[in-house]
């Protein structure tokens, strides 16, 4: 139990890391699905577009809600964002801290995803291969228009009996590829230069700012956590008292066959613990005093005290 504990309060104290590791798992398990799936384009003018583009930004949108759920910051976020004001006043810079954070670690593994069917091609040539100039290519002089669109949505069928032969294809599926591969290179050297300005360029901004965002995000998220702990805690003890209460007329003869019930001493604590909330409307009404007046951060009338 106790490495049980610590590995749960590893998780609690390094949300952020936790967090980073889950993003780095989605962006591996983005590259082995698209290893691992089946590409077959339906070479049909219909459907060549759809399916393409369909491939290349549909498991990116899940992936990016995958990131979404995943991260425990999210639910946070938007729980702080639509919280009453209360006693306490909503920090607009936080609340953009927590946006862009969750965004950006959400965003990794479908950028991958793009990238890598870019530089892979198939995407690219299913969807565009009916869009060619066919006046670029050699092979389709001696051919009406109808029949050049259907040899052209065939080009990724290289089985296909029509384009077995056809010199054409090589040529077109070519030209897409490398289109393909050039975007996808921009796309990510784009990310990498964007990448490196924002890490050289972050200390010309305000670093207290920053810090500050950063440190009251942690603290909203650390606070929600340590509630929720408190509320099970109290749950626990409310339920126990509850249950002696209910046995009361019994508690003689279950003291002698059980030694896992508490003492004077430790039942004495737990109505300690109770903090004197005893009944269900002091739950409700402490529940609905924490959602709509959060106290102010500021304990020093605690300290003093």
């Amino acid at each position: 139990m106790d490495r049980f504990r610590m590995i749960f309060q590893y998780f609690q104290s390094n949300s952020e890391s936790v967090m980073n590791g889950i993003c780095g798992l989605l962006a591996l398990a983005s590259v082995k699905m698209y290893n691992s799936f089946d590409f077959s384009c339906p070479c049909l003018p219909q459907y060549n577009m759809a399916y393409g583009l369909g491939i290349m930004f549909v498991p990116p949108i899940v992936l990016f809600l995958c990131g979404l759920i995943l991260n425990r910051q999210s639910l946070v976020m938007l729980e702080e964002w639509r919280r009453p004001q209360g006693c306490r006043k909503k920090d607009l810079a936080v609340i953009r801290y927590m946006f862009s954070s969750i965004m950006q670690r959400a965003m990794v593994a479908p950028i991958i995803w793009i990238i890598v069917t870019l530089l892979d091609g198939k995407c690219l040539i299913c969807a565009f291969s009916d869009s060619v100039d066919p006046g670029k290519f050699a092979g389709f002089a001696n051919t009406s228009l109808v029949q050049v669109h259907q040899l052209l949505a065939k080009v990724p069928c290289k089985d296909d009996e029509l384009m077995r032969n056809n010199t054409a294809r090589k040529a077109v599926s070519r030209y897409l590829r490398c289109w393909s591969q050039a975007l996808g290179w921009s796309i990510l050297l784009i990310l990498i230069i964007a990448a490196f300005l924002a890490r050289w360029l972050r200390p010309c901004f305000n670093q207290a700012t920053l810090m500050q965002a950063r440190h009251w995000s942690n603290y909203i998220d650390i606070e929600q956590k340590i509630f929720e702990e408190t509320c099970c805690e109290h749950s626990r003890l409310f339920a126990h008292k509850c249950i002696l209460h209910f046995f009361e007329s019994m508690q003689q003869e279950i003291k002698l066959h059980s030694s896992s019930l508490p003492k004077e001493r430790e039942r004495a604590e737990e109505e300690d613990l109770l903090q004197g909330i005893t009944d269900q409307e002091k739950v409700n009404k402490l529940l609905r005093t924490w959602y709509y007046e959060k106290p102010p951060l500021d304990v020093s009338k605690v300290t003093q005290r």
